[in-house]
């Protein structure tokens, strides 16, 4: 049984309470928003921030824009006029009052920023900064990269943390600006300048990370756009994110839609050189192994057809005995002969027996045996000398006996024989054969000799 004193009532929630969770709600079903309606009731106090009303012909919504904010805002709003604010929907909580903190402001319909970007951007289009004729080509292998953009900001380290990722052979120069603000326009133009009179970058990115179209606008100034297109290095713009166009944009050699697609887009993936130069190690030792085998093959064959000196040398000798055989034969049929002639003559001398002939005939007999014997014994040594020279000869033309005489063959890198001292440079490679091996030399100095030499 219920208590009569017990109250059943459900809990209220106190203002603060109710405001809150009001707020939490608004906050969490609006992330962002755009506004456009008629500004009103705007203040602006000490405290620097700004506060007005939005309105159309039947509804009215308070705002605020804090300072950090509205100081990138250039014109001040005022009362009457048409804006468009970017914003978030949230609840002020002392009063309950519904409300947006702006964090964008512009004129309604195109903008004025926006008017002043289409104008800059027909008058460098009718100037031809924009020609595609005039864009420079990027190196397909940068030897050192050069960034004009923040040393603080996120692009900086988003191309470096990309650079050492893929190829941290490069080396990278900052050339650091301010990229947002009054002096921004001119740091940028300055840093432009100093890379070219550097002279080490052969590609320069130029850019900062995301940000609102105030934020992002000194890439839109004509001094930036005509220090990009008078620049002589090749350039690649990477200013904000993807949806962000500046006019740097148009201008660059190249644009990128963020800061880390500049440095994709401009250096090689060290991953693909690996892996390229692995399957052309591989097809090189295929083809040097091929080549080899191929190599092999022909030195087989030309073995095969390469006759032995050595052999030569006993055929040589083989038809020598041959010879000297032939000729002992000769003059043992030709002394038979003679032989016989004699003992005919002496008997048809008998059968005569006049001396005197007798003795001429003897003395004839005798002059005609001595030089048929001397001419026997000359041809006998002619053809020995004869053969016992072309053995000689041979042996002399051998390239082995050549080489055994302290001779030696020489060639140059190509293999070829190198006969004068003046087809050959210092600091050249050289092979030396040499009766029993070969060796290999350097050059360290020619000496042509007498020009008048014949060769």
């Amino acid at each position: 049984m219920t208590s009569p004193l017990q109250d059943t009532r459900p809990r209220a929630l106190s203002v603060s309470e109710l405001n809150h969770q009001a707020r939490h709600l608004l906050e969490s079903s609006f992330m962002q928003v755009w506004v456009e309606g008629e500004l009103s009731g705007f203040s602006r106090p000490s405290s620097g921030h700004w506060y007005f009303s939005l309105k159309d012909r039947k509804c009215q919504i308070r705002c605020a824009m804090f300072r950090g904010m509205n100081q990138r805002i250039r014109t001040l709003p005022k009362e009457g006029d048409q804006v468009r604010i970017r914003g978030k929907v949230t609840l002020y909580e002392n009063r309950g009052d519904f409300q947006i903190i702006a964090e964008h402001i512009e004129p309604a319909g195109l903008g004025a920023l926006q008017l002043a970007f289409e104008e800059l951007k027909r008058k460098l289009l009718a100037d031809g900064l924009f020609d595609q004729a005039r864009k420079k080509p990027l190196p397909s292998l940068p030897r050192h990269i050069g960034v004009v953009t923040s040393p603080t900001g996120a692009a900086i380290h988003d191309i470096l943390t990309v650079l050492a990722r893929r190829c941290p052979a490069i080396p990278v120069t900052l050339y650091p600006t301010a990229v947002q603000g009054k002096a921004a326009t001119a740091d940028i133009v300055e840093a432009i300048g100093a890379a070219q009179n550097h002279g080490v970058a052969d590609v320069l990115i130029i850019g900062r990370g995301g940000g609102s179209l105030e934020d992002l606008w000194c890439f839109n100034e004509e001094a930036v756009a005509r220090a990009i297109a008078a620049c002589s290095i090749p350039t690649v713009s990477a200013v904000g994110h993807e949806v962000d166009v500046t006019i740097a944009d148009f201008v660059a050699d190249l644009r990128a839609p963020t800061p880390s697609a500049a440095a994709e887009k401009i250096s090689p993936d060290q991953s693909d050189w690996l892996r390229q130069l692995r399957e052309r190690e591989f097809r090189l030792s295929n083809s040097m192994g091929l080549a080899l085998r191929r190599l092999g093959t022909q030195l087989g064959h030309l073995g095969a057809r390469l006759r032995d000196p050595r052999r030569a040398l006993l055929d040589k000798a083989q038809r020598m005995d041959e010879l000297e055989m032939r000729l002992g034969k000769a003059v043992r049929q030709r002394l038979a002969t003679v032989s016989i002639r004699n003992d005919h003559l002496s008997r048809r001398l008998v059968l005569q027996s006049p001396r005197r002939q007798l003795s001429e005939n003897r003395d004839t007999l005798q002059r005609a045996s001595e030089r048929l014997t001397s001419v026997i014994h000359q041809n006998l040594k002619l053809r020995r000398d004869s053969l016992e020279h072309a053995a000689q000869t041979l042996h002399v033309v051998s390239p082995l006996a050549t080489l055994g005489r302290g001779y030696a063959i020489v060639r140059d890198s190509d293999g070829n024989i190198i006969r004068k001292a003046s087809e050959v440079s210092t600091g050249d490679t050289i092979s030396t054969r040499v009766a029993r091996g070969e060796m290999m030399a350097t050059v360290t100095s020619v000496e042509t000799g007498d020009p008048n030499t014949p060769d």
